[in-house]
């Protein structure tokens, strides 16, 4: 078993409270990473403990580009000052739904380049959680551990704690109807999935949902809500097919620009999430739950492994 004091663990700025939570999982301390910023905008970073042959673990987020390159200074911090081992965890992944692009469209894939930028910063071991797509996974040379860290155990225990009655899981779309199936078999309930078409970049078209939802609770399940556009679309199919309530549950609640609002004005019950996309808190419309345990539990296995 690997001691306390062979372990270092810090985090970028913006997921420095969920690396809180994880830290007192694992019974460590976080440790908070020394940062200025000087007038021409220039950001120094300093380690706030000797991390030469200590396993570094880094948490952080990479939804916005400074976050992003804050991940990659500090897994080439790591190595500069020559950690044992560089262990990240990414608990939201920016860009993740750009993994393909159409063909002869001189498109660029920023879910594999950027993913590939954290690989080639020389880590030991990376970890995502719940990816929209795990090609992402294979954007390295095979040298680097990755793991896929699933959800699926919080999600479960999250929906039975609401002790709802009985309900429906419906996947806005049947991309998302796999992992919808997988947690329905786990709750022992019913599941569907909408039909779900995109004609633009945010922009999506439902059509329409089963029957199974008439008379139960819809609770629609998708992997993030940016816009809410298909979200807000599917509660309503349902309740067109004859849902008594809808609650939403999504892992990486995004939220961007007037998508709160929308779901304010929306039929929608409640919103429950996990802590994965900096700064979501619970509040009238959020229930959100923190992946810390999870990500804890999977850091200890993987060191003492």
């Amino acid at each position: 078993m690997l001691k306390e004091r062979e372990l270092v663990l810090v985090a970028t700025e913006a997921s420095t409270p969920l690396a809180q939570r994880v830290a007192a999982v694992m019974g460590i301390e976080c440790a908070e990473m020394v940062r200025k910023c000087f007038a021409d905008g220039e950001v120094y970073h300093a380690f706030p403990a000797n991390v030469a042959g200590r396993h570094l673990i880094i948490i952080g987020s990479t939804h916005d580009d400074s976050s992003h390159q804050e991940v990659l200074d500090l897994i080439a911090g790591g190595n500069y000052w020559n950690a044992a081992s560089i262990n990240v965890v990414i608990p939201f992944l920016g860009y993740s739904t750009m993994e393909r692009v159409k063909p002869f469209s001189r498109e660029i894939p920023k879910g594999i380049t950027r993913t590939r930028q954290i690989f080639l910063a020389r880590p030991s071991f990376v970890a995502f959680v719940d990816l929209h797509s795990e090609a992402v996974l294979h954007a390295h040379s095979g040298q680097i551990g990755t793991m896929h860290i699933w959800t699926d155990r919080l999600v479960v225990d999250k929906i039975r704690s609401l002790e709802l009655g009985d309900y429906v899981l419906v996947s806005p779309d049947y991309g998302f109807s796999k992992r919808v199936a997988r947690l329905a078999s786990r709750l022992e309930c019913p599941h569907t999935a909408a039909d779900k078409d995109r004609y633009e970049t945010d922009k999506t078209i439902v059509g329409q949902v089963s029957s199974v939802v008439r008379g139960r609770i819809a609770i629609v399940c998708d992997d993030m809500i940016r816009t809410g556009g298909s979200i807000i679309q599917t509660a309503n199919r349902c309740l067109d097919a004859g849902a008594t309530e809808v609650y939403v549950m999504a892992t990486h609640l995004v939220m961007a620009g007037t998508a709160r609002t929308r779901f304010e004005n929306s039929p929608i019950r409640k919103i429950i999430g996990s802590d994965t996309y900096p700064g979501v808190t619970s509040d009238e419309l959020l229930d959100v739950y923190s992946v810390a345990p999870l990500i804890g539990e999977i850091l200890l296995s993987h060191l003492n492994y």
